[in-house]
């Protein structure tokens, strides 16, 4: 095969797969704006028998979340981790909660 016909079938090859991704993102993008879905919006449900027990109801589910009591989020136990033990025992916060009281 000629060098020249190698370029002529590079060029088409390479218009049929733009022409070819092109169609396809086309048509998925026609598909989403055509076919949507209405959005589905967890409502909680009033009857709550419990503080830390919450409920939600939406159009296809049924979720219950139960809070642990005394329950220390990560990111305090952390901070409290990493809080320096000399900040807590030196004497400009000694002096400050003697002016508090």
């Amino acid at each position: 095969m000629p060098i020249s016909d190698v370029f002529k079938w590079k060029k088409r090859a390479s218009l049929m797969y733009a022409v070819g991704a092109w169609t396809i993102c086309g048509s998925l993008a026609y598909y989403r704006y055509s076919h949507k879905e209405p959005l589905v919006t967890a409502t909680p449900v009033e009857e709550e028998d419990k503080e830390n027990v919450k409920k939600y109801q939406g159009t296809h589910h049924k979720t219950t979340v139960v809070y642990k009591e005394e329950f220390v989020p990560y990111s305090t136990r952390l901070l409290n981790l990493l809080k320096s033990p000399a900040t807590e025992d030196s004497p400009a916060a000694s002096e400050g909660q003697k002016d508090e009281t």
